[in-house]
């Protein structure tokens, strides 16, 4: 077992990217809200193929709306398993787990209304990896959980981002 974990490659590094969230369900005349990415990741290559990644983001989510802006900022820590199929470029999956830490959902509505304290999200996407540890990436995240108690409002992400790996 020994073996098998030193023989394993370790991935650390940064990225910052764009956002352009929005809400499933949302009421009429909302829009993309642009926000951006940025935070710190971590893998772990188990053979030429498989990846699994774990970032740690500051992410500002949300929408616009004709009475304002939804602002969600979270903490998510997305698990995401990479499969290389050629070269540098590879798909990706995997679930996202959010904690929020900022947002201004009182500011919108006239009673108390506040977002849950957490998102569970999942992830996929496709990014490429050049050898001296630039990378771009592609995701869409899709939410499982509600952003407000008994609605049937989530959490709605692309992302675009470029990173580089130290190691």
């Amino acid at each position: 077992m020994s073996t098998t974990v030193l023989s394993q490659e370790l991935d650390l590094g940064i990225k910052l990217g764009s956002h352009f969230a929005s809400l499933s369900d949302a009421q009429p005349g909302s829009s993309t809200r642009t926000g951006i990415q940025a935070g710190v990741f971590a893998g772990v290559k188990f053979n030429d193929n498989l990846v699994v990644n774990l970032d740690v983001l500051y992410s500002q989510q949300g929408a616009d709306f004709d009475a304002g802006a939804f602002d969600l900022t979270y903490v998510n820590l997305p698990v995401i398993f990479k499969y290389y199929l050629v070269g540098g470029l590879h798909l990706q999956a995997g679930p996202q787990f959010g904690i929020l830490v900022d947002d201004n959902i009182k500011d919108l509505y006239d009673e108390i209304v506040e977002a849950q304290p957490s998102d569970i999200s999942g992830s996929v996407g496709v990014g490429y990896e050049l050898p001296f540890g630039l990378r771009f990436e592609g995701r869409y995240n899709f939410g499982f959980t509600e952003i407000l108690e008994d609605s049937t409002i989530e959490n709605s992400v692309l992302t675009l981002c470029v990173g580089f790996s130290f190691l």
